[in-house]
């Protein structure tokens, strides 16, 4: 069974924009894969992503925040 990674903004059950923003930055393909299934599951969480990744994709070094905006920019169309 793999453990999930400990972010250091995430006290309770739900994910706070600080845990979206550490997932973004430094988790690991499991981490990203239980955010994927987060944000499938609640528009929410589709909204936090949005919200983290507008802050930092001025940066173009900032590929990670890129990459999830692109994510969530496609499942506001779906």
């Amino acid at each position: 069974m793999h453990a999930t990674m400990k972010h250091r903004h995430l006290n309770h059950e739900e994910l706070s924009l600080a845990a979206v923003d550490d997932i973004i930055a430094r988790g690991k393909r499991r981490d990203w894969e239980e955010l994927r299934l987060a944000v499938l599951g609640s528009s929410g969480i589709l909204g936090k992503v949005q919200q983290v990744c507008r802050a930092r994709i001025s940066d173009p070094q900032a590929q990670r925040y890129h990459f999830w905006m692109h994510y969530a920019e496609k499942h506001l169309d779906a």
